[in-house]
C-alpha cells in the first residue's frame, strides 16, 4: 500500500491537469464534447416579417397619367403680357415629365385637359399640371398641391392614404427641386373639386399641382421647366417606390 502522501501527490497532479485543460479549452469545444442531451438548446431568432407594401405598389404595368392642364381646350388658362399661356407652359412640363419617367422604365400617358381617356382611367397615379396667374405681385409666389375634397368625405381610407401620400411626396420633392415655397392657403375649390377627380377610376391616386405663379415665378416656369419637371418626377418616384416623404 502506498503511503498517504503519494495519494495526495497524485490527486494534486490530476487537479493541475484538469485546470490546464479547462484554461485552454473554449466553451464551444466543451459543448462539442457533451452528449446531445446535455447540450444547451439554441432557440433561433424569430423570422422578420417584411413590411407590407402599400397597395399602389402592386398595380404592376398600369400607366402613370399626366394631365397637361388646359391643353386641347378652348381655355388657355392664365395669359401673360408677352403672350405666354398657361397651356403652353403646362404642356412643356408634362412632356418633360413623361420623357424623364420613361427613362426610369415607367409607362406614362400625357392627357389633354378634357381627354376622353380620363373616363375610368386606371393607373399607378395621376398628376394634373397647372400654373397660376400672371399677376406680378411679390406675395404671389410658390406652389400648391391638392387632392379631391370628396375623398375625406366618402372615399375609403386606403384611397385617402394613397392620395395624401402622393401629395406629401410631391410637396417635399417639388420644394427641394425648385426652391419654391409651399403655398397651401391659396388652394381653391377649382383644385379640390377638379373635374378629373370624379372621372378617373376611384382606385387611381390623383393630385392636381399648381407649379407656381406665372407672374412672380415666370423665370423658373418658362426658362427652367426641366427643374419643374424634375420636382414632379421625384415626387412620383417617392410615391411609386414606397419611400417615406
Amino acid at each position: 500500500m502506498w503511503p498517504w502522501w503519494r495519494w495526495l501527490l497524485q490527486a494534486g497532479v490530476a487537479a493541475a491537469l484538469l485546470a490546464t485543460l479547462f484554461l485552454w479549452t473554449t466553451p464551444q469545444q466543451v459543448a462539442a464534447w457533451q452528449p446531445p442531451w446535455l447540450r444547451p438548446r439554441v432557440t433561433p431568432p424569430p423570422l422578420a416579417h417584411p413590411q407590407t407594401p402599400p397597395p399602389w405598389l402592386s398595380l404592376g404595368p398600369e400607366p402613370i397619367g399626366i394631365v397637361s392642364g388646359h391643353w386641347g381646350s378652348n381655355d388657355p388658362g392664365a395669359l401673360c403680357p408677352d403672350g405666354t399661356t398657361e397651356a403652353q407652359v403646362n404642356r412643356t412640363i408634362a412632356l418633360l415629365v413623361q420623357e424623364r419617367l420613361r427613362r426610369e422604365g415607367y409607362e406614362v400617358v400625357v392627357l389633354d385637359e378634357f381627354d376622353p381617356r380620363l373616363q375610368g382611367f386606371r393607373g399607378q397615379a395621376l398628376v394634373s399640371i397647372h400654373a397660376d396667374s400672371c399677376i406680378p405681385r411679390e406675395d404671389l409666389t410658390g406652389f400648391k398641391v391638392a387632392i379631391a375634397a370628396a375623398l375625406s368625405q366618402s372615399g375609403s381610407s386606403a384611397q385617402l392614404v394613397a392620395a395624401n401620400t402622393l401629395k406629401s411626396c410631391l410637396v417635399e420633392a417639388y420644394q427641394q427641386a425648385t426652391g419654391l415655397a409651399y403655398h397651401p392657403h391659396t388652394v381653391t375649390r377649382d383644385m379640390t373639386e377638379y373635374h378629373a377627380f370624379s372621372e378617373i377610376d376611384p382606385s387611381t391616386p390623383a393630385v392636381i399641382i399648381e407649379v407656381g405663379f406665372l407672374g412672380q415665378d415666370y423665370d423658373l416656369l418658362v426658362r427652367h421647366p426641366e427643374r419643374v419637371a424634375e420636382g414632379i418626377v421625384q415626387g412620383l418616384l417617392c410615391f411609386l417606390e414606397g419611400e417615406e416623404p
